[in-house]
């Protein structure tokens, strides 16, 4: 993949929080790159870094340390208000369709907010026709129009959401879990509705997740997080099929199956994911690991290529023909 068909591109991304506890690794070295017109799934634990990930991407929060580019442009290093100009082509939708919309704003004012903020209508008659093209594409009624979100389901409000992260026709977009407060049933027509925007509009999407038959569904690669790092990367095929680091395929495992018997062994983890706080020595992941070995406590695991397009955090993958990543040697 060259640099020039990624539309966003991060390097070495750090976000440490100060606590009373001590500094809290929430974001810890995180590389990665989205091809245009993909969908990049980003699935972990709660509290593993996605969402603070996905922030620090669009600068909602500032990076301690590292550098992410977008369509070529150093977003880190841009000024405020030249960041103003640069949100109108990054735009999120929140997980909690509720608690992001104002409640004393209707349906027609919280689609209009980021067109009135942005300037980009030139009369009431423009406001009203593009909030109106707006519902229509997200499939809201036009009745909806004068409506609150307190009157609106979950799956209404999530639409009015996306509508707002629509409003000034951005190129990329993070979803931060956008159906895990739905049920089932709304999940599907709002997963329907991504993959249709998509399709047409040939938007980029980062979606966190942390439902792997969610991300399997939507995604073009899977990213697989845990403690602040991403532990593999790969398509979403390989993911599913031939999954190589020990996270991956206990969250694969967990998956439920409607099918009494298809089911393969459950991997059950041991233990609490470690703090943030105070983190493990060597592999974040070890202390939890069902195939560690003493070099896991010892020696931390970089992402390395495991094969083209493949790669993997931990000194045990096996290539093909039974060669472990990294030279290892588990005697």
């Amino acid at each position: 993949m060259t640099e020039s068909e990624n539309i966003l591109a991060a390097d070495d991304i750090k976000k440490v929080f100060h606590s009373k506890q001590g500094p809290l690794h929430a974001v810890d070295g995180v590389s990665l790159s989205i091809k245009k017109g993909n969908t990049l799934g980003l699935v972990g634990e709660s509290g593993c870094g996605k969402s603070t990930l996905g922030r620090v991407l669009i600068r909602l929060i500032e990076a301690t340390s590292g550098s992410a580019s977008f369509d070529g442009v150093d977003l880190f290093s841009l000024s405020d208000s030249e960041m103003k100009k640069m949100r109108k082509k990054m735009q999120i939708v929140f997980q909690d369709p509720f608690s992001s919309l104002n409640p004393r704003l209707s349906v027609a004012d919280l689609i209009a907010e980021p067109l009135i903020v942005n300037r980009i209508c030139a009369s009431s008659a423009d406001m009203t026709g593009r909030v109106f093209r707006l519902m229509d594409t997200v499939g809201l009624a036009r009745r909806l129009y004068r409506s609150f979100p307190h009157e609106l389901d979950g799956g209404r409000r999530q639409r009015i959401g996306i509508a707002r992260a629509l409003a000034l026709d951005p190129e990329f977009i993070v979803l931060d879990e956008p159906v895990s407060a739905l049920d089932v049933c709304i999940q599907a027509q709002i997963l329907n509705l991504l993959a249709d925007l998509k399709r047409n509009s040939r938007y980029t999407y980062l979606f966190i997740s942390h439902n792997m038959s969610v991300v399997r569904h939507v995604s073009d690669r899977i990213a697989v997080m845990y403690l602040g790092k991403i532990v593999e990367i790969a398509g979403y095929d390989v993911i599913f099929t031939a999954p190589a680091h020990p996270y991956t395929k206990a969250l694969l495992s967990a998956i439920p199956i409607p099918k009494p018997g298809a089911r393969g062994k459950r991997i059950v983890l041991e233990g609490d994911v470690p703090s943030p706080v105070n983190l493990p020595s060597g592999c974040g992941f070890s202390p939890r690991c069902f195939c560690k070995s003493e070099v896991c406590s010892r020696i931390p695991p970089s992402l390395t290529e495991f094969e083209p397009g493949h790669s993997v955090a931990c000194h045990f993958a096996k290539k093909e023909g039974g060669e472990y990543l990294n030279g290892a040697d588990r005697t």
